[in-house]
């Protein structure tokens, strides 16, 4: 396979099959917990997070899902 075939098919495998959306469920779960155990006493006193440590916080969990849904497809071919 060529260079630009492996290319299509991680995008196919990242993108199909309800990936992104599964992931971005995923990541609005656990970031969300992770945010309430990591922060919330900061946020309840009154003390928000830097938005970079939030975003971290909820890009983390998208990124894993879809590597477990990208080699979970490649084991089934």
């Amino acid at each position: 396979m060529s260079n630009y075939q492996n290319k299509q098919s991680l995008r196919i495998l990242a993108f199909g099959g309800g990936t992104p959306l599964k992931a971005f469920l995923a990541a609005c779960v656990v970031g969300s917990i992770l945010i309430a155990i990591n922060h919330g006493d900061a946020i309840l006193d009154g003390n928000y997070p830097h938005p970079l440590k939030v975003m971290l916080t909820y890009t983390v969990p998208y990124c894993v899902t879809t590597w477990g849904a990208i080699t979970g497809k490649l084991q089934k071919i």
